[in-house]
């Protein structure tokens, strides 16, 4: 299981931030040659000085565990000199142990330092596979406001086996979310796919039926191309549970067209109410599509009222005793909020019940439809007199 990741900060890191851990260590350095001064001649503190030269591998840069080895190679030096035996084998022996002690660990520094600069590349690519892949949600489209959030389930991750996109077509709002199997990015081709397909789909076919039908083609092929021996997986192992939706803007309606994903929740009136999906499709990836009939669920979704689309790893979030979270239970209670802040507050309430765990990628959407979207007036043709 992996720890949620801490909220983002855009604040810079200030002049005190940067050297605080390096001033704080300087005062047990310091202090040694000073202890000299009032403890009795037998006893000697030079051997601490290695201590706060140690910790500082695992907070300073190179640059700030030079600073201490060279404060602390002078404080040894001082305190030799206040007990006027610095040249002696005992000082000289301890010196000599220290500046090769302070090579070994400005190496292991550097060493530290080139991981880490991997690692934030590494990160980079990641960010800028997410940016392509799994594009920021708007905050409005058409008439519905929209929140989301993502959480993966590998620790150094942005992106995971969830996934959602949103496309605007003429007159309706079309989205999709989803889970591949699998987590982590060992599904990110998958997801790719899905996203490339519904967003070439969505300004192509007129309705969600034909979109559905095309989406499954499309995946199914992709997933076929990628499968085999060499990827110990066949076809038919692989597949996306998915849910397409479709918010016409002038009609107090949706459709949903569910690959056997989770069915969504609509907040209205102060009631959860799963909506309906009796016959879900397959999975895409399954091929089974073009071999039974399944249509959209049609089903009201009026102004003020807000629709929760989810994936398993939401509703599967287990807390230390192994129950499940109790989201339409803790929903009942937050029926009013608006998308932004119910999106927060599930988020902190989800990290709240798996004590800051998870062990599976997530993704929230909750959208809200506007209250003064109405049916546009059309005006009459001014009759010619």
């Amino acid at each position: 299981m992996q720890r949620w990741p801490p909220l983002a900060t855009n604040n810079p890191p200030t002049l005190w931030q940067g050297y605080r851990w390096v001033v704080l260590w300087s005062v047990p350095i310091v202090a040694v040659p000073v202890a000299d001064l009032f403890l009795p001649p037998d006893i000697h503190l030079a051997y601490l000085l290695v201590v706060p030269l140690a910790l500082s591998t695992a907070f300073a840069d190179t640059r700030r565990t030079a600073a201490l080895a060279g404060l602390a190679v002078a404080a040894l030096i001082a305190a030799g000199a206040e007990r006027h035996a610095l040249t002696t084998e005992n000082v000289l022996v301890q010196l000599l142990s220290l500046v090769l002690f302070s090579l070994l660990l400005l190496l292991v520094t550097r060493v530290r330092e080139q991981q880490q600069r991997q690692l934030a590349g590494v990160r980079r690519v990641s960010e800028a596979t997410q940016a392509v892949l799994m594009r920021p949600l708007p905050r409005r489209s058409g008439p519905v406001y929209l929140a989301s959030t993502y959480v993966a389930a590998e620790a150094e991750a942005r992106i995971g086996g969830d996934l959602y996109a949103l496309v605007r077509t003429a007159g309706a709002t079309r989205l999709i979310i989803g889970d591949a199997r699998g987590k982590g990015l060992d599904a990110i081709g998958d997801i790719q796919a899905v996203l490339g397909a519904f967003r070439f789909g969505a300004n192509q076919y007129s309705t969600l039926s034909d979109l559905a039908a095309a989406l499954d083609r499309s995946v199914r092929w992709d997933l076929a191309q990628t499968s085999g021996p060499e990827t110990a997986e066949w076809p038919g192992e692989r597949f996306v549970t998915a849910a397409v939706l479709e918010i016409p803007d002038y009609e107090p309606r949706a459709r949903l067209f569910s690959f056997g994903h989770v069915p969504p929740l609509l907040l209205h009136d102060g009631a959860v109410l799963p909506i309906d999906v009796r016959d879900p499709a397959p999975p895409l990836g399954l091929g089974a599509l073009a071999e039974s009939t399944h249509t959209p669920v049609t089903f009201r979704f009026t102004p003020g009222d807000r629709l929760l689309l989810y994936t398993d790893g939401v509703s599967e979030t287990r807390n230390e005793q192994g129950a499940f979270y109790p989201l339409v239970e803790r929903l009942t209670a937050w029926t009013e909020q608006r998308p932004e802040t119910l999106v927060r507050t599930i988020r902190e309430d989800l990290r709240e019940f798996s004590g800051g765990c998870h062990a599976d990628d997530m993704a929230l959407i909750v959208l809200e439809r506007d209250e003064s979207a109405v049916r546009p007036c059309v005006l009459p043709t001014a009759r010619r007199l």
